[in-house]
């Protein structure tokens, strides 16, 4: 029996699989951006104010950016280490945010109650 030689650069090489995900994927992904973004752009079209205008808008981006992050940054398709790692820190930021902005509401009531 004879002996291949193989070249030590293409021995080294360790065999690469990439996922490759259909186009479809990605157009069917650009399409509800677009109905997101139009969406977001009628918010305003119809003059919708106060409370439910800012809900619509966080809506939508919070929408987008999901879909942004899960498809076009392939965490949809990572491990759940990684996306624990990425999307934990901001979740707590938001909450500590929130609980921040609610002690600041307390404290300008309370200013507002004693102080007037």
């Amino acid at each position: 029996m004879e002996q291949q030689l193989v070249p030590f650069a293409a021995a080294a090489r360790p065999q690469q699989q990439h996922q490759q995900h259909p186009i479809a994927l990605y157009f069917k992904i650009w399409g509800m951006l677009f109905v997101l973004s139009t969406l977001s752009y009628l918010v305003d079209y119809f003059h919708f104010q106060g409370a439910l205008r800012w809900t619509l808008i966080l809506v939508f981006m919070m929408l987008k950016a999901g879909l942004i992050v899960a498809v076009f940054m392939h965490m949809a398709w990572e491990r759940m280490a990684l996306v624990c790692a990425i999307l934990i820190p901001p979740g707590a930021l938001i909450v500590l945010v929130g609980l921040m902005a609610s002690e600041a509401n307390y404290t300008n009531l309370t200013r507002l109650l004693f102080f007037r």
